[in-house]
């Protein structure tokens, strides 16, 4: 250890790498230092400081290094370390000089003086002079331990050569992986592609021809060697190998970075276990997309997600998300035999928020069923931009025609079946909550994968939470051409007439506990049983419940109980009243105005709209009542990781976010150490602050060349006369009254009967504070927002999408809101 310490201010140990600069150690040291900090193969490396020429001493404490650790009569690797090598934008791969069964004190000299040589050949000037990497250039040097290799290979975590992000690229071929990396040997090749379990299954397998392999020479240094009849006919990992290096190529890109999970990373097989040598991003990773799309920017927006996650998920709901985004939005195309392209991905992660690929959305609705981009930007909330679409022949708008009809036609057995799933997983949840979780690692898991199936096999149940905006949308057409300028809120009265949604229900429901509570008393049997009945019904809900970590009713009661007192005084006859009247008098208008065959097309259209915003409300009720069955499972994974000193005692799901479940499932049994899994979770939770303290922009715009740009959103802090502001008209009537902004529906006990809520996004857990609101006024949300629908349905005045309106009005200001036009404007004292 003496050794160690009087050569330390020229070595770094691979420990001390991340307490160093990038720029001491270079990318290549410091990807790798970050590997073995998260618990991955890595084996055991020093790192001689970065300079732009070699000391003249450094091979000299450099060998007494080696000596020191013990690998004096080991062969060596000594590879290059660049400042700037193996980033997000300058990988120099194949650059700089790698030197490999290196042995003894004399080659390990003419090693580190060649690596460092590298660093101004040719080739490595004339790749920083394409890419303009400006600045002096320097080079670290890591020397390891050479790992004895029956395999080595290359392996791409995306496809990198059109940017897939589900599929998986692996290239073996026998011994070093020397031969892959210089082009001398044609290698296998294995295609994977990622399942709905987290895993990635073999698609494709290329035997390559492996004429030549690089081994160790004897006395140092490599040579090509023929390959072994036997072995170039024979595959270079089987099928359990290849799903073993898959799962830990995973774990390394997204310990490495999960929002951006694309990695160039070479590997190992020592005949025993797999080893990771190398890792960096993948650069220049080309925008999957449909060919139409190819040269327009892709749309990234937040218009629609933000109402329901306004602030930045951790990695655990980012896994679901990623996925659930394209399992909801996918299936009304497929029903209408639209050949969607397989792989677009359409939720992204940027300043740690949900966006949706906008660009994507908007073509595969035109192109599938003709609805135009505007119309879907409508649909969804946002400011965001359209895309440009080409002219259609009348076999084209033939075509679509023919694929709507598609989709009328088995619309209706997809939803049945839809709603069959709903009682399907809410029973199961309720099953899986009746339990205390399972303290044995294997019958938790067990239990987490049934939970975890419904992501993976509801689709039915997924088309009803994805598509209920067809016959909202026909809708408001049909009565907008009847009526011009009244669509919207002839729209949204029809609908307060119809069959009530379950969270309309849930509302009613919880009046009448209100009421019964200032009855009866809450100490009262009969309040008790009717709180527990209400939970049994809609204890899983909860303020922004999309989010892992946030509570449901059920297990913080007190945010509901807190709002009964305020509610007792609201008259839910005079609520449904005000339903049916709205109904009513829209109704007398269109038989008074419209010819019958009209009159008949609403009836259908109403009837439908209603069912179908019914179904959405539905279905996102039977995922969160998922959500918290997943929820109580993942306290037994707490108390699991609490004893094995992942978690600490004062540590709960806040913490438990910042993991995906694949390493949760290993630190439960073992097999990923608690400081690896600990470091990953301390890492996160910094990210995740930092993006807590960002403003994220309502869309961003990425060029075909990378560029991005943020998409600028209107000011209504500045309306064109100073008094009023036009947004997305979202409810019925008008309403006059005294604003009262609300941030958080724990707030809401201040808002008083009758006050216009003004609020930034609203969710389920929002909607009892409808029930005494005299109008409704929310920053974000588009014709199909959970503000919207439900503000419909109580015949409640509501304007949406009026990014900045929380900091233009004021407490206690009157303003009107006129829900038909969408206009909220200030009226003086009222």
């Amino acid at each position: 250890m003496n050794a160690i310490s009087d050569i330390s201010h020229r070595v770094i140990d691979d420990h001390a790498v991340l307490d160093a600069s990038a720029d001491a150690v270079g990318g290549k040291a410091w990807q790798l230092a970050q590997l073995r900090r998260y618990g991955l193969p890595v084996a055991e490396f020093i790192v001689l400081p970065a300079a732009a020429a070699a000391p003249t001493d450094e091979a000299e404490h450099a060998w007494a290094a080696v000596q020191a650790r013990g690998w004096a009569d080991k062969p060596l690797a000594v590879r290059s370390s660049a400042v700037g090598e193996d980033g997000a934008h300058a990988s120099f791969a194949g650059i700089h000089r790698s030197c490999l069964n290196v042995c003894g004190a004399a080659q390990l000299a003419e090693a580190i003086a060649a690596v460092r040589a590298s660093l101004l050949s040719d080739s490595a000037r004339a790749y920083r002079q394409r890419l303009g990497i400006a600045g002096q250039a320097r080079m670290a040097v890591i020397i390891m331990p050479l790992l004895p290799a029956v395999a080595a290979g290359i392996a791409f975590t995306c496809d990198p050569r059109d940017g897939r992000e589900d599929r998986m690229l692996i290239h073996a071929h026998w011994g070093l992986g020397e031969a892959l990396v210089g082009g001398e040997a044609d290698g296998d090749e294995y295609l994977l592609a990622e399942d709905a379990t987290d895993s990635w299954r073999v698609l494709s397998c290329r035997l390559g021809g492996k004429a030549q392999q690089r081994r160790c020479a004897d006395g140092g240094g490599t040579e090509l060697r023929a390959t072994p009849a036997a072995q170039t006919r024979r595959q270079v990992l089987d099928a359990a190998q290849i799903e073993t290096l898959a799962a830990l190529l995973r774990d390394a890109a997204y310990a490495l970075d999960f929002v951006a999970p694309f990695y160039d990373l070479e590997w190992l097989w020592d005949g025993a276990r797999f080893w990771l040598t190398q890792a960096r991003p993948v650069t220049r990773r080309p925008h999957y997309t449909y060919p139409a799309l190819q040269n327009q920017p892709a749309i990234w927006t937040r218009g629609n997600t933000c109402e329901l996650l306004p602030d930045p998920l951790a990695a655990f709901d980012w896994n679901f998300s990623r996925r659930g985004v394209n399992a909801l939005l996918e299936q009304g195309a497929r029903l209408a035999g639209y050949p969607l392209q397989d792989g677009v991905q359409r939720a992204g992660l940027f300043h740690g928020r949900l966006y949706l690929e906008a660009s994507i959305m908007q073509w595969e609705l035109w192109n599938a069923v003709d609805v135009p981009p505007a119309s879907m930007n409508v649909m969804m909330g946002g400011h965001q931009p359209e895309i440009t679409v080409p002219a259609s022949s009348w076999r084209e708008r033939l075509r679509r025609g023919l694929n709507m009809l598609r989709y009328l036609r088995r619309a209706g057995a997809v939803r049945q079946r839809g709603e069959a799933a709903i009682v399907r997983v809410r029973a199961m949840a309720q099953r899986l909550r009746a339990a205390p979780p399972p303290a044995e690692h294997a019958a938790l898991r067990a239990a987490i994968q049934e939970a975890g199936q419904v992501a993976r096999s509801e689709f039915d149940m997924f088309f009803l939470q994805g598509s209920g905006g067809g016959s909202l949308s026909l809708l408001r057409d049909t009565l907008e051409k009847a009526f011009p300028g009244e669509g919207d809120a002839l729209g949204a009265a029809l609908l307060a007439g119809g069959e009530a949604s379950v969270t309309v229900q849930q509302n009613y429901a919880l009046l009448a506990l209100a009421q019964r509570a200032r009855q009866e008393g809450r100490e009262s049997t009969g309040f008790q049983r009717a709180l527990a009945d209400f939970m049994q019904a809609y204890g899983h809900r909860g303020h922004y419940e999309t989010y892992f970590r946030s509570a449901s009713w059920r297990e913080q009661p007190d945010s509901l109980l807190a709002q009964l007192d305020s509610l007792a005084d609201i008259d839910a006859d005079a609520l449904r009243q005000r339903q049916q009247l709205a109904a009513a008098q829209a109704w007398a208008r269109i038989r008074q105005h419209a010819p019958w065959p009209t009159r008949l097309l609403l009836r259908w259209l109403a009837r439908a709209a209603n069912r179908e915003c019914n179904q959405r409300e539905a279905a996102r009720s039977a995922l969160i009542d998922n959500l918290d069955a997943v929820r109580h499972l993942a306290d037994g994974a707490m108390a699991l990781l609490r004893q094995r000193g992942v978690l600490h005692a004062d540590e709960g799901r806040d913490a438990l976010q910042h993991l995906f479940l694949w390493e949760i499932d290993s630190a439960c049994q073992g097999s990923l150490a608690a400081a690896s899994l600990r470091a990953r979770l301390l890492d996160r939770q910094a990210r995740f602050a930092r993006w807590q303290a960002e403003t994220a922009p309502e869309y961003l715009l990425i060029q075909p060349d990378g560029q991005h740009t943020a998409g600028a959103l209107p000011t209504p802090s500045a309306p064109s006369d100073g008094q009023r502001w036009r947004g997305l008209a979202t409810g019925a009537g008008v309403a006059r009254g005294r604003v009262r902004r609300i941030r958080h529906p724990a707030e809401g006990v201040a808002l008083q009967a009758g006050e216009i809520l003004v609020a930034p996004a609203t969710d389920p857990g929002w909607t009892p504070l409808f029930l005494k609101a005299g109008g409704l006024v929310v920053e974000t949300g588009g014709y199909l927002s959970h503000a919207a629908i439900v503000a419909r349905e109580f015949a409640l005045p509501a304007v949406v999408n009026l990014p900045g309106i929380m900091d233009a009005l004021q407490d206690g200001e009157w303003v009107e809101v006129d829900g038909g036009r969408g206009v909220v404007r200030r009226v003086g004292n009222g």
